[in-house]
């Protein structure tokens, strides 16, 4: 029983519950990315401090951060930085800039089928995939076949950092199939030997994760912990963690000191993320 109390508290939708939740009940919304390393984070937390009780759902970056600034969750995940008009709600909703965290690490990885004979590509000839300019395998080294994309909605935190850091401002290509979230992507490229999507390193069991070049002239870097951490692996971010700060103290507060812990960062690495380098913990 006390077990199945546990995964109800961390699956359960953080509806209508306010921001100003009473004492031991932490809510988090948001990012996909997120969502894996969330729930083992809280799982883990409450195992040790049984008078606290954190709800995790996903949705997306951009709900979450809906959620934060209507005061319907405690805490926002996010797989980019809060927007410039995201900011701008919250203030207006509750005065104050919302505190950012930094959580993890990410390599923010290109997947194809295991089938696949494809190694690398450089960041550009993945932007040329994904806005239609390459539409046949054989242009970047691959098979005769056509493309199949797999891409996340636009609600999600990973579309928009793909669209800025990789497309380049580009709109996706209108063929581009929307998956509900990065494991219907993984699992849909398992399925396609001729599919490619992108999502966090996380998710990617099963595909085969390319090797990205920065551009012509450069080596083509694997998304290793390393690599991600010394920023050569080319698309690579922080994820993210958002509070209003009237809010951080208490549990909430002790929460997100444990999530930034040596404690807390072991479970980042245990996921397929990659933990903040020992400047950036408590």
């Amino acid at each position: 029983m006390k077990q199945f109390i546990k995964s109800f508290c961390v699956a359960a939708v953080a509806v209508g519950i306010s921001a100003s939740a009473s004492a031991g009940n932490i809510t988090v919304k948001g990012s996909d990315t997120l969502l894996i390393l969330a729930q083992k984070w809280a799982e883990n937390y409450m195992g040790s401090h049984a008078d606290v009780k954190i709800s995790v759902t996903g949705g997306g970056t951009g709900t979450g951060f809906a959620a934060l600034q209507n005061q319907t969750t405690d805490l926002c995940d996010a797989s980019r930085k809060a927007k410039a008009a995201e900011i701008a709600n919250c203030i207006k909703a509750f005065n104050a800039r919302p505190t950012e965290y930094k959580v993890a690490l990410d390599g923010l990885s290109v997947y194809v089928n295991p089938e696949s004979p494809l190694k690398e590509l450089t960041v550009a000839q993945v932007g040329d995939i994904f806005t239609g300019k390459t539409k046949n395998w054989k242009e970047v080294g691959g098979p005769d076949a056509p493309i199949t994309l797999y891409s996340r909605e636009n609600s999600s935190g990973t579309y928009e950092f793909f669209k800025e850091h990789v497309l380049k401002g580009h709109d996706f290509a209108a063929s581009a199939q929307t998956m509900p979230g990065t494991a219907a992507i993984v699992q849909a490229v398992l399925k396609d030997k001729y599919g490619i999507g992108y999502g966090g390193a996380a998710y990617g069991g099963g595909t085969k994760q390319l090797s990205i070049k920065k551009d012509d002239t450069s080596p083509a870097i694997d998304p290793t912990e390393n690599n991600v951490e010394s920023g050569t692996y080319p698309i690579w971010r922080y994820l993210y963690v958002y509070v209003n700060p009237a809010l951080d103290k208490g549990d909430i507060a002790a929460y997100l000191n444990w999530i930034r812990s040596d404690d807390g960062q072991k479970y980042v690495k245990e996921v397929g993320y990659f933990p903040l380098p020992k400047n950036l913990r408590n």
